[in-house]
């Protein structure tokens, strides 16, 4: 195939997936639904939407403030103002084009701070591998905070507590068969695999190489605590949602999470993936995905209003270069 129809292809398809959605999740529901999906929006208290955006722009801040210490080693000291903006930049960049954020940022810090492309994109790279590690953990708490829910359902569909047991040891036995043949394997799927998994223990390793190994982890652990508080404090916008417990926002946060690199910025997609999460837990389609449009919508227009300053304001802060 066309290398330039492949690219085009990357660009509009996640577009036209997210535009897809909107308008299935608006045909699919019933003018009841729709009317009460807004009701919940125009009725939502805007002191949780302030503050859950006012956490999202203070994570921002953070993961700008973590990437000085990531330049650090390569001796590159740059500003603060500098690094927020081409992180925001970025964030606007993908919902245009996704994945063009990272390479606009590279490029962006390269321009008014003077570190090569190579060795800047590179530690996004590595700030990836960190968060996809990050983002495995929250999995594996939201599994524990859901175990009992999750054993609840197994034995609703499997009755026997032995053969449940036996199907828990069959599948441990089956992940260590699975990762000798990845470790074995010459197939290029499996061989993607294998590399995702060496990254990301490189991406552990890097972080002993840092100068500042504690502020970096500290930073790492405070991007995503805001992560999911600005997420959790959404849920007193709604009603249905007010009393929910950590476990159900966490698991919604995963999939949330997910949903947003299936499309551009998670448009369309990350308001369904959020109500049909919800929907498990007894919240009703227009509660779950008013939930899931407030908080994607407000995260969104920060993100759209500050990036575009930042492309305003790099040029004029940085009149000399």
């Amino acid at each position: 195939m066309n290398p330039k129809l492949i690219k085009f292809l990357k660009i509009i398809l996640p577009l036209a997936l997210g535009v897809f959605l909107i308008w299935y999740s608006i045909t699919s529901a019933t003018p009841e639904e729709r009317q009460k999906t807004l009701q919940y929006i125009t009725q939502a208290d805007p002191k949780w939407i302030i503050l859950s955006v006012i956490m999202g722009i203070i994570s921002h801040l953070s993961r700008a403030y973590r990437w000085k210490f990531l330049l650090e080693p390569l001796g590159y000291q740059i500003k603060l103002s500098n690094s927020f903006m081409a992180v925001m930049a970025g964030y606007l960049a993908n919902l245009g084009i996704p994945r063009s954020g990272e390479i606009l940022r590279g490029g962006t810090i390269s321009t008014y701070e003077g570190v090569p492309f190579k060795k800047a994109f590179g530690t996004i790279i590595s700030e990836r591998v960190i968060d996809s590690i990050m983002l495995l953990l929250v999995i594996g708490i939201t599994l524990i905070f859901q175990s009992q829910d999750l054993f609840l359902y197994l034995e609703e569909k499997i009755t026997n507590t032995f053969i449940l047991l036996i199907a828990l040891i069959g599948a441990i036995l089956l992940g260590i068969v699975f990762l000798r043949i990845i470790k074995k394997s010459s197939h290029p799927v499996l061989i993607k695999i294998k590399n995702f998994g060496e990254g990301l223990l490189e991406g552990v390793k890097s972080i002993s190489k840092l100068k500042q190994k504690s502020a970096f982890i500290f930073h790492t652990f405070l991007i995503w605590v805001l992560y999911i508080a600005m997420f959790y404090v959404i849920k007193f916008t709604v009603p249905e949602t007010a009393n929910l417990s950590i476990g159900p926002m966490l698991a919604t946060f995963v999939a949330g999470s997910i949903a947003m690199s299936t499309t551009n910025g998670g448009i369309g997609a990350f308001p369904i993936a959020t109500a049909a999460i919800l929907f498990l837990f007894n919240i009703e389609k227009p509660a779950g995905e008013a939930f899931g449009w407030i908080l994607w919508g407000s995260q969104t227009a920060i993100n759209v209003i500050i990036g575009a300053l930042s492309f305003l304001f790099l040029p004029i802060l940085n009149r000399e270069k």
